[in-house]
């Protein structure tokens, strides 16, 4: 028995307080990264009780900075970001300015040098990925205009902050190299960032010329051999193997090798296999990641430092939402567009650590900054439901009192008194009319062969032309066309019942496409997909895919587009049937009761045909379990 289990014993700590802690947060409707920030909180060197290996955690959290980088780059779009271009960039920009701004400041007020407030003001200005994403989808919100905005802004802050962890080490380097004349470290400076520029051209010239036809190309030659433990393996060594050796052969981070890593695989055919494959590592280290991050907060500082933390927290909620409003105002939005986005990026989160903590290890931070910036980011994503519970009651509050923006045919932006622009449908209707019509469920669209194939928005960059699907009425969808789902697809095909299936595949959605049948290449767990598929407008829902979790959230999202639809799920349980039906299915499938019931009436076809069938099947699907050992005589 080995007796240095101290990796053992930091991952064992880690996970399990962040579950108890998840799960407490969770349980109040707060994120879970809070539950995560506290586990970290427990077991750091600032509280009694056990104490992690704060190296070992440093090292797991360097994975989990990789996994997440991989992961944003997998999901950027640079469609998406293309449609909202005109709003979000320069919004993103003017935001991030200022909240660097108002950081650096209070800063050099507090007696920090300009450099430091500099770093410190930019790691208060980019909010978290994970925790925007999952309160625009909880609110049902991420595909409609604010979403798309608010994902575009983040897109923007996201590539930002990659290219302030290029020039952060850079920039430190020249720093020390200069600690002469103020002419002599400029110099030093202007060298460093002149070969750092060098490293980086080389290294992105490597990857969209070499990397574009390899990786995709590896993938597809893995994917042929049938193997999902391999194809996993593959993913994973992509992502960590290029993060790795941008760093060791261009001295680039860590970070923006696994970002170009998850672009490029993007761009395959694979990328929804690659997503979902790589996602429960991604998620794993992810935890250990903010997990050592609360190992680095102090909570004294709340004590020694109040007025410190709470100016932070202003920062976020407050400096950041106003310049956010103001912007999204000036470019004729309306206020309920205006107070979602700000709403949105009232929070940071995995960015400002990362910045935060490389900020430290090149001595451009002091470790209490760290410290500060955890209690804004744990404060500011506690507060961050509340604040999205405000924004209607305060859009009509505002729209009482301010001149409503009509937005002319043309494109420009009139203002008129007492206009009939509603906040409901601002979002949808000023925006688009003002910068240009934005596609709710997909990008751009072609025909492929006799059926129609579409890409529901946020998935992968490298499809090809597409076609809109006609959105039939009171329609069935189907999830997945494998072994199950795809005899249900040919027979509706077959008999002209108007359907819709959703496939995960790119590779799958293409070749049904090609065959004649109507798909919407995407992830049936999100409501882009669903929305894509019609699903607002289905009679129907069949969820013939095998995960037990993708049925789960398909049946609740179903629901949440179309209260009244029937859904049916396939499952693998009585536990299980008997927990979908409760959430609300029609009715859930159990392969194997459904197979029992096939085999005996063939045997009472047989031998009792004058038996009631339906009355058979009944007690067969709502059979008992097998019956227990009988007690053994004494």
């Amino acid at each position: 028995m080995p007796h240095d289990i101290d990796l053992l014993l930091t991952v064992a700590a880690g996970l399990g307080l962040a579950f108890v802690f998840g799960l407490a947060a969770a349980r109040f409707h707060l994120p879970t990264i809070l539950g995560y920030l506290l586990a970290g909180v427990v077991v750091g060197p600032f509280t009694p009780g056990f104490v992690a290996d704060g190296g070992l955690a440093s090292q797991l959290a360097e994975i989990g900075v990789i996994l997440l980088m991989f992961g944003v780059g997998l999901h950027f779009s640079l469609d998406d970001l293309m449609e909202v271009r005109r709003i979000a960039i320069p919004g993103a920009l003017v935001q991030i300015a200022a909240a660097t701004g108002l950081g650096a400041l209070v800063s050099v007020l507090w007696g920090w040098s300009w450099g430091s407030g500099i770093v410190f003001g930019l790691s208060l200005s980019v909010a978290s990925t994970v925790v925007l994403l999952r309160a625009l989808e909880d609110r049902g919100i991420l595909d409609s205009m604010d979403g798309r905005v608010a994902v575009g802004w983040l897109i923007v802050e996201d590539l930002v902050t990659v290219v302030a962890l290029v020039l952060l080490p850079a920039v430190a380097s020249g720093m020390a190299g200069g600690s002469g004349a103020s002419g002599g470290s400029a110099a030093s400076i202007g060298a460093v960032l002149g070969l750092t520029a060098l490293k980086l051209a080389a290294f992105l010239v490597i990857m969209l010329v070499g990397g574009r036809r390899v990786i995709p190309w590896l993938l597809r030659r893995v994917v042929h051999t049938g193997s999902r433990e391999l194809f996993t393996l593959a993913v994973l060594a992509v992502a960590l193997g290029l993060a790795v050796g941008a760093a060791m052969l261009f001295d680039v981070s860590f970070a923006l090798g696994a970002f170009f890593a998850g672009v490029i695989v993007s761009e395959s055919d694979f990328s929804h296999e690659a997503a979902n494959n790589a996602l429960p590592l991604q998620d794993a280290f992810a935890v250990l990641f903010f997990v050592s991050v609360g190992m680095l907060f102090d909570p004294a500082i709340l004590i020694r430092e109040p007025l410190a933390v709470l100016t932070v927290v202003l920062i976020i909620l407050v400096g950041k939402s106003v310049a956010a409003y103001g912007i999204v105002r000036a470019f004729g939005y309306s206020n309920h567009t205006a107070l979602t986005i700000s709403a949105s990026l009232a929070q940071i989160g995995e960015f400002s650590f990362i910045l935060a903590a490389l900020g430290t290890s090149l001595g451009l931070l002091a470790p209490e900054s760290q410290s500060l910036v955890v209690a804004g980011a744990l404060l500011s994503i506690t507060l961050n439901p509340f604040v999205f519970r405000v924004v209607d009651p305060f859009t009509r509050w505002l729209d009482e009192r301010q001149p409503k923006l009509a937005v002319a045919s043309g494109g420009g932006v009139t203002l008129s008194v007492g206009g009939d622009a509603s906040p409901s449908t601002t979002g949808h209707t000023s925006g688009a009319a003002a910068h240009g019509a934005i596609s709710h469920g997909a990008t751009s669209h072609g025909a492929v062969a006799h059926g129609t194939v579409s890409h529901a928005a946020n998935t992968s960059a490298g499809s090809t032309a597409q076609s809109a699907l006609p959105t039939p009425q009171g329609h069935v969808v189907i999830i997945g066309s494998g072994r199950v789902g795809f005899p249900v697809v040919r027979e509706l095909h077959a008999q002209q019942i108007p359907y819709r299936v959703i496939e995960a595949s790119g590779d799958i959605a293409d070749r049904l496409a090609a065959a004649g049948y109507h798909v919407v290449h995407g992830d049936a767990t999100t409501l882009s997909a669903l929305r894509e598929a019609g699903l607002q407008d289905a009679r129907l829902v069949l969820v013939a895919a095998p995960d037990a979790w993708q049925a789960r959230a398909v049946l609740a999202r179903a629901h949440q587009l179309n209260p009244g639809v029937e859904v049916l799920v396939r499952t693998h349980s009585d536990e299980e049937r008997q927990f979908l039906e409760e959430m609300g299915a029609a009715r859930a499938l159990y392969a194997e009761r459904e197979l029992a019931v096939s085999m005996s009436r063939e045997a009472f076809l047989r031998f009792r045909p004058e038996a009631d069938l339906e009355a058979l099947t009944s007690r067969i699907l709502r059979g008992a379990p097998i019956p227990p050992m009988p007690e053994a005589a004494s």
